[in-house]
This record gives C-alpha cells, structure tokens and sequence, in this order.
C-alpha cells in the first residue's frame, strides 16, 4: 500500500481510538487536554530530528496550555506529504530542499501557499559512511549504496549529489541502522545519513572498525544548491583521525508549519506554540539541549520559502526590542552606518527602519557565527 494511504489509514484508526478511548471521559477534561496539543512530526529514532522534536516538548510542554507532541517521522518527502494530509500534524522538521523539489515533481499544486517555515534551525550534514574495501566515492560506481526510505530527505540529496557528481551506483532502501550493518559485514559498499553532526547512529561505532567516511568533492555545481563542510575528529573521534578532517557538504533543517488561517482552532493552538518557542528560545542553547540549537538563527532566512505570518510578528517583536534595549553603541553605531550605505535618512518611515534593522541583524548575526 502507498506509504501515504498507510498514513491516512493509521491517522483514521488513532482517530477512532482516541475517539473511544475520550468518550467515557468528561468533556471539560476532553477540551482542557486537546486545546494545547501541537505536533510535529520529526524522523527516525537514531536521527537529529526525533532530538530536536523531544527538546521543543521538554521546554515548551507544560501541560496546561500548551503539549508539544513529538512523531517519529520517515523523512523531508514523507513529512511534506504528512503535513499537507495527516490529520493532527501541525509542524514537520524537513530539509530546505525539499519544497523546490516537490515544486519540480509537481507532487502537491501551490504547495508554497500550503506550507511555510517558521525558522531555519541548522545545517545538516551529508554522511557518506563505506566499507574500508572502498577508498573514494568514484569506487562506489555500480556498487549499492543506501539511501535510506525513497520518501525521505536522505533519498531526495544522495539522488541528487550522485546525479551532480555523474556517480551511476545501484540505490537500495533499508533503514539506516539495518543498512549500517549490511555496510559493516560487506553485503553493500556504502549508505548515505543525513542529519546534525554528530548524530548517534555513527556515535557508537568503535574505532578501528570496518566503516569509514568517504570525502564529498565540493564541486561548483553542488555548492549552487549545498554549503561546504566537514566531519572532524571532535564530532566522531572513533572514525575521524586527530587533526583531521572529512570534507563534506551540508544542507539547511527547517521547522515548517502548515498554513493555518486565522481564526482557526489550529492556527491559534500553533500561535500558541509559537509564543512559547520564541519567549523561551535562550533555553535551548543551554545544557542539555543538542548542540545544533547554538547554530540556530532566529533571523535567518530561507530562499524560496515564506516565513509564517505570526513568525514573522514574533520575530520582528524580538528585533525591535534587541534594538530598544540591549543594542550596545557600537552596534547603534553599525546600523546608523548600515541605514546611510542604503541611503536611509530622517524621511524612512519605522516600519522600514524595522525592516532594514531586521535585515541588518540577519547579517551581523550570520557574520558573527
């Protein structure tokens, strides 16, 4: 069966369930427990997503008005079409390349309009893991490689980077942790992960073992769509040699959100969620949050995706009162200089003067780190 009909068909049985379950119970309690539930779909359990997800839950659940409900999830692909049609899901965890290629396949009409981000969370990395029989990636030709569920993010990046490298190898499909065994005892040359650095499933291989990474050559045709990066000793001592790097290439995770409209029960248990997220965003960067949440920008933007209106009203909130109240003169000074270059002066009205002053701490936040 389709995985989305098996979704769907699932959703439908919980729903029934719950259904039952809830209709013995008082409906006050019913209407208190449901107000403040928002889900978000994640990914599989060895992965960055599912960490990410439980972090949200762990500081923003608080039980009465708000419970952030984590879903082990199969991936970008699959998390869209979850997003667009598994009833309850709210927010998903999806790579940035994944809405310009549903756009390309045509899989879902206007799905700009459906789906928006709320903020761009980190760069994940693309893990190339191979049996120590292979020395480079150009070996692999011909020879399986996994890329992990065809409905996930793995799949779509590894289709793409092999395609853009002219690497012709044989695709399988297993789930990473069987596929890393199959890599270990020889049965397939290599697989491809992508997820945060460093990620659990690599974590606990032993040193000296039968795996290891291969280099990614960082090719202009990839650096169009990927940023460049590299897996060191400090993230996976057991694979990567001291004073040493694996070069690689890494791709943005974005915390999307279906489009609610105003009005709606949904949209106003996500605003909810929302508040929360941005008022406590500071205890995420703290022990013991996963270490991507120190590379999460509130301000950065993602091409090609539209940030979700009561984000956006957060985060211009946010802004305004970095601005008012813990700009330091050096900073003042900065954007004084930053309103000048762009030929702003007394007639700019606030509302762009917010603009430009968000625009400029996108910059001087992305230069910072």
């Amino acid at each position: 069966m389709h995985q989305r009909y098996q979704s769907l068909l699932i959703a439908l049985l919980c729903s029934c369930l719950f259904a039952s379950a809830a209709a013995g119970a008082p409906s006050g309690a019913r209407d208190r427990i449901n107000r403040g539930t928002v889900t978000i779909i994640s990914g599989g359990v060895a992965g960055t997503y599912i960490r990410i997800a439980s972090d949200l839950a762990n500081v923003l659940d608080n039980s009465d008005d708000l419970r952030v409900l984590p879903i082990v999830g199969k991936g970008s692909l699959q998390n869209i079409d979850d997003l667009m049609y598994l009833r309850g899901v709210d927010i998903g965890i999806v790579q940035s390349d994944v809405l310009e290629f549903v756009k390309r396949k045509r899989t879902h009409t206007a799905i700009e309009r459906h789906v928006h981000y709320i903020t761009k969370l980190y760069n994940e990395e693309f893990h190339l893991l191979a049996n120590r029989s292979i020395e480079s990636a150009e070996e692999l030709v011909g020879k399986k490689v996994n890329f992990g569920g065809q409905r996930s993010g793995t799949y779509m990046t590894a289709s793409i980077v092999f395609n853009t490298l002219g690497l012709d190898v044989e695709a399988v499909s297993f789930d990473q942790q069987l596929a890393l065994e199959k890599v270990k005892a020889g049965e397939i040359a290599a697989m491809v992960y992508v997820a945060g650095k460093p990620t659990r499933l690599f974590k606990e291989i032993e040193s000296g073992g039968p795996v290891h990474f291969l280099s990614v050559d960082q090719t202009p045709s990839l650096l169009q769509t990927y940023l460049p990066s590299q897996l060191t000793h400090d993230d996976y001592p057991q694979l990567v040699r001291e004073n040493s790097s694996v070069s690689t290439l890494a791709i943005g995770a974005v915390l999307a959100v279906y489009n609610w409209k105003p009005g709606t029960l949904r949209h106003g248990k996500v605003v909810r969620f929302l508040d929360a997220f941005f008022e406590n965003f500071d205890q995420f960067q703290k022990p013991p949050r996963h270490a991507k949440w120190k590379e999460v920008n509130l301000a950065a933007v993602v091409p090609g995706w539209t940030r979700y209106a009561p984000a956006a009203a957060l985060l211009r909130q946010r802004l305004a009162s970095t601005r008012a109240e813990a700009m330091s003169p050096q900073l003042e000074q900065a954007f004084v200089g930053y309103l000048q270059e762009r030929g702003s002066g007394a007639q700019t009205s606030e509302e762009e003067k917010e603009r430009l002053f968000e625009e400029f701490m996108r910059a001087y936040w992305e230069q910072a780190n």
